[in-house]
């Protein structure tokens, strides 16, 4: 969809620096005038400008360069793509994740007079001869269509015999890592149709590709390190909350409560369909005008729903994960998740629909420890393992059964009975490889019938570690549900690698520490009989924020929402109010310093690396850090050599439980 004119992105883009970057060509197709683009930017899309990151990444565009761009939610990533459309002689290729989203950006461009079509299996039979007569002639300038499509060999027949492609841009491209291991493959074999489309250069949008994720993107997509351009993760107009909850029925009350005392339209997410369907009937069941969505709905009831909360006819919508990619709705004041996602990365994704417009909105986490378990149960399924891949390998070197011609995806999930996205991801692998071909009619042939059990091994390699990896962001899920630091120091601290953020100042525990450390001090100034009172632990190593003036974090840079001086956050319905026994409470702490070296049960010593009246961060050997309740951190004490079961050395932190040992906010 166009850009929006209230999306903001104030943050110059930052390159990931990479030696690659002397590698890239030097010479450069010819830019467009200055006065050319302004044109088009204001005569087609209603802009007088570009933000700084847009810029960039439409130079790189322009340039013919691969590129990766990261921009929050909000900053015009759409319009990287659709200005060098309108600006090149050639067609663009827009592969998107969803249907919805594809009609959203369809119509948007359409409304600002660019030809563009979408193909997709929910168009009627009229509509699909419209679109391909329309790619057949070149009339259509931008082709928006689904990763499966790419592997049709008559739409490719069609894409490729109608006149050049100038661009292929990978909308949502986060999916390629989080879908493609999983339930859409297609995603994984977007890179062996760029030399069918004559090699044009890619883009990949997201608006959030930490690490790992950026990694895999890079890799399928051939996009060099210097190819990737970060415009910052901070949206200072968001405002995290979680709850930490013990039973069904106090969520619920929970849920209930926040979506009452919540102005304007929202969204609720739930892992399940049964969830969703759930929440869905409790919120109608008390009167609030609530939609659902999700993906086992008829396409026409799934199109109603999501229009109506479009329009504003319905105020809440309930969700799977499928709903909001793209939807440009401005006006989404708060978020919910009834259940964690399975990683930061997602949740960010999703809590990012809100506030949209710049706007104050509130993205709000319900923690039950339980929900832990149905993530657990949807990594248990996600990826091939060497079993399931040596099954399938095993199969296709016998005749398919009864008298078919050749295997299909059918006959082997029925010979094999194994879960049908394991089975597509395991033959993706091969047919990347080279090992297996599958045709148009869908049969498929083993070429390769030699492999050893270690070469199969080492095909499945990237699977153990993307298991391991899914299960450190999990852990890592868990532990931002469960922390006393400000939110967005943690968020900022894996998105964009950045532990010198200051705290935000408007998330639940940044206001908590505040209420705590204001109560502190009047207890200490009304207490004349101490002779010394005790000095207050510092929020952070660095200048704590003032409530009404919240320190921005981006890129270790301090940076305020437009507007000028920001404004007090009002309470969240989540944050309970202060036990009249804080102050004593918060003056209790034990002090701790910076470098100090502690001992946490379970996790062993480990060194301080920040301290605030309800948590203490530490860093341990291995590399992880983690919050914990300072009644739950003992100094470490020097030990001596003697025997083992010398009770002198004994831990004298028994009396903590393991279970609750890490921070409970």
């Amino acid at each position: 969809m166009p850009a929006s004119p209230a999306a903001r992105s104030n943050a110059a883009p930052r390159r990931r620096p990479s030696a690659a970057a002397a590698k890239e060509p030097s010479a450069a197709p010819r830019l467009p005038s200055q006065a050319r683009i302004r044109s088009v930017l204001q005569d087609v899309f209603g802009l007088s400008s570009l933000r700084p990151g847009q810029r960039e990444v439409i130079e790189r565009v322009l340039q013919g360069e691969n590129t990766l761009a990261v921009m929050p939610t909000g900053a015009g990533k759409s319009l990287c793509y659709q200005l060098p459309a309108v600006l090149s002689d050639k067609r663009t290729v827009v592969v998107s994740p969803l249907i919805a989203l594809m009609r959203d950006q369809c119509d948007s461009l359409r409304d600002c007079g660019v030809a563009a079509v979408q193909l997709h299996s929910a168009l009627s039979s009229a509509e699909t001869q419209a679109a391909e007569a329309a790619v057949a002639d070149g009339s259509a300038r931008i082709i928006l269509t689904t990763p499966e499509r790419l592997k049709d060999a008559e739409f490719m027949a069609l894409l490729c015999g109608s006149g050049p492609i100038g661009l292929l841009v990978v909308d949502e491209a986060h999916c390629i890592s989080q879908w493609g291991h999983d339930f859409r493959p297609a995603f994984l074999d977007i890179a062996q149709a760029l030399p069918r489309l004559g090699k044009p250069p890619v883009l990949a949008l997201t608006a959030t590709a930490a690490g790992a994720v950026a990694q895999d993107i890079r890799r399928q997509l051939g996009i060099p390190a210097a190819g990737v351009l970060d415009t910052g993760t901070y949206r200072p107009n968001l405002r995290f909350h979680a709850a930490q909850l013990t039973t069904e029925a106090e969520k619920n009350d929970c849920l209930l409560r926040t979506v009452r005392q919540s102005e304007g339209s929202g969204i609720v997410y739930a892992a399940t369909v049964k969830a969703a369907e759930a929440v869905h009937a409790l919120l109608a069941s008390k009167g609030e005008s609530v939609g659902l969505y999700h993906g086992r709905m008829a396409a026409a009831e799934r199109s109603a729903a999501q229009d109506g909360f479009m329009r504003g006819d319905i105020r809440v919508i309930v969700a799977t994960n499928a709903f909001g990619l793209g939807i440009d709705k401005q006006d989404v004041r708060f978020v919910v998740h009834y259940q964690m996602p399975g990683g930061l990365d997602a949740y960010y994704q999703e809590a990012g629909r809100a506030g949209r417009d710049g706007q104050p909105a509130d993205c709000t986490l319900l923690y039950l420890r339980k929900d832990k378990a149905v993530q657990q149960f949807f990594l248990a399924g996600r990826y091939p393992t060497l079993e399931d891949l040596s099954a399938l390998y095993e199969a296709l070197q016998d005749p398919p059964p009864g008298n078919s011609p050749a295997w299909e995806l059918d006959s082997l999930q029925r010979v094999l009975d194994r879960p049908r996205p394991k089975l597509q991801v395991a033959l993706s692998l091969l047919r990347r490889r080279r090992i297996a071909t599958q045709d148009a009619e869908g049969h498929i042939t083993l070429r390769s019938k030699d492999l050893s059990a270690i070469a199969l091994a080492e095909l499945v390699e990237d699977y153990v570690q993307k298991r391991e990896h899914d299960q450190e962001a999990l852990e890592r899920m868990v532990i931002y549900a469960q922390t006393g630091r400000c939110r967005w120091q943690l968020l900022l601290s894996y998105m964009s690698q950045n532990d010198e953020a200051e705290p935000c100042g408007v998330c639940d525990n940044c206001r908590r520490m505040a209420r705590a450390q204001a109560e502190a001090r009047t207890a200490l100034q009304t207490s004349p009989a101490d002779p010394m009172p005790a000095r207050l632990p510092a929020t952070s190593p660095s200048k704590a924020p003032s409530p009404q003036r919240p320190a921005a974090a981006d890129g270790g840079k301090a940076r305020r929402a437009a507007g000028g001086t920001a404004k007090a956050a009002p309470v969240s319905p989540l944050t309970p109010p202060a036990p009249a026994s804080a102050a004593t409470t918060v003056a209790a702490v034990p002090a701790f310093e910076l470098g100090a070296l502690v001992r946490v049960k379970r996790y062993g010593e480990g060194t301080v690396t920040a301290f605030d009246p309800l948590s203490v961060t530490v860093s341990f050997a291995d590399g992880s850090r983690r919050c914990f309740h300072p009644d739950f951190v003992r100094r470490a004490r020097k030990r001596r050599a003697v025997a083992a079961n010398d009770p002198a050395v004994e831990d004298d932190d028994t009396s903590a439980a393991p279970a609750m040992a890490e921070l409970r906010a």
